[in-house]
């Protein structure tokens, strides 16, 4: 690796040794054919010509001091006297560089300038009219704006494509914080998950666990009853907690049937067992797409979980109904009066993230919940959408 970026770094200097040997070479050829001139092909003159190849080595550091050097050194080697070597083979390589290197004002101002200067000069000399400005300039003119575009051509093609390079890392960024983000929902959903399916059989383990210990020594039966609600509530939390690791291990696993209204049977039996006279019905016409029903269970079970923990009543009633555009929830405890128990209030004090849990899981799917007090009892009641949030 580090060879290679040393090779990446050494190839720039390269191109330009290899251009500097190419403008020496060519304005060495055209001095030797003596063209012009007061003065013979010297060895002087030559070394004009290495020098207007020794400044490509500083073309891209110094491109508009370079191309002012080429000029200056341009119009020195003819005042000298020496034989003609044209305007654009000595400028052409200076040119191509300031316009490269974003200095296309700089360029066009030293051709116009080189060419002015050129053309005066030759004029008060004597030479045909006709010869400089009908036959010479154009060609010298056509060359320099070549340089100029080419030079110009290749700096858009490089913006061009650190442009693309940078959108490519900005599009790569947003993908990878979008992957991040979803990672994140999708943990804040297997924790809500877990902690209402946990809580809930908590909840159940901790009130037969009462139950049984006051049975003890009293009445066997009911002891036995009590720890038999234990076992099968702590087993169906162990399958719920293997399915969402399952889950976790296997993305692709949407094969998640304990979150399903087809299972509030274990969701009430709890509510059942603790005492409380349950009253369920669901009316479902069509399957309900994924989110919406373990968003529906879930807010089911947390509700009954509050219930088994807090109500002072006896009954319980649970109303499922779809239509074509919403699944509506409702868990209603129309247990003892909150007025003559005022213990009634307490739950929406000490039942933690519970309603702001359901309320969240609702509305992230575009739908409301509300959970108020009703005379005689608390009611949570959930509208939730089929068809996701825009």
């Amino acid at each position: 690796m580090a060879g290679r970026a040393r090779k990446q770094a050494c190839r720039p200097w390269v191109l330009d040794l290899l251009l500097g040997v190419g403008v020496a070479a060519v304005v060495s050829i055209v001095i030797s054919a003596n063209e012009g001139g007061r003065h013979g092909p010297e060895g002087v003159a030559y070394l004009w010509a290495v020098g207007l190849g020794a400044l490509m080595l500083a073309r891209r550091r110094y491109p508009v001091p370079v191309l002012a050097a080429t000029v200056l050194g341009l119009c020195a080697y003819y005042a000298v006297g020496y034989p003609a070597i044209g305007l654009a083979v000595p400028v052409a390589a200076a040119l191509f560089s300031a316009a490269e290197y974003a200095r296309l004002a700089a360029a066009v101002t030293a051709a116009v300038l080189v060419t002015v200067v050129s053309v005066v000069f030759r004029l008060a000399e004597g030479q045909d009219f006709s010869f400089v400005v009908g036959y010479e300039l154009a060609g010298h003119l056509l060359l320099m704006g070549a340089a100029i575009a080419l030079g110009d051509s290749v700096r858009s093609r490089r913006a061009a494509q650190a442009d693309a390079r940078r959108i490519a890392e900005l599009i790569a960024a947003r993908y990878r914080q979008e992957a991040h983000t979803r990672v994140q929902h999708e943990r804040m959903a297997i924790a809500r998950d877990l902690h209402d399916s946990l809580g809930h059989t908590v909840s159940v383990i901790a009130l037969h666990a009462d139950v049984a210990r006051e049975a003890l020594g009293r009445d066997e039966a009911a002891a036995r009853s009590a720890l038999e609600l234990i076992r099968s509530a702590a087993g169906r939390s162990l399958v719920d907690l293997r399915r969402t690791v399952t889950l976790l291990r296997s993305p692709e696993d949407q094969r998640r049937t304990v979150v399903s209204l087809a299972n509030l049977d274990a969701v009430t039996q709890a509510a059942g067992a603790a005492g409380f006279d349950v009253d369920l019905r669901v009316d479902l016409d069509t399957p309900v797409p994924g989110p919406v029903e373990a968003a529906a269970f879930r807010i089911v079970q947390e509700a009954i979980t509050n219930v088994v923990r807090h109500s002072a009543g006896s009954r319980v009633e649970i109303r499922v109904r779809q239509d074509e555009a919403r699944l509506t929830l409702s868990v209603t405890d129309t247990g003892a009066d909150a007025r003559a128990d005022p213990g009634l209030e307490a739950p929406k004090a000490s039942i933690g993230h519970g309603i702001a849990g359901m309320r969240e899981r609702a509305e992230s799917l575009g739908g409301r919940l509300t959970a108020d007090p009703i005379p005689g009892g608390f009611a949570v009641h959930a509208e939730l959408p089929l068809v996701g949030p825009a």
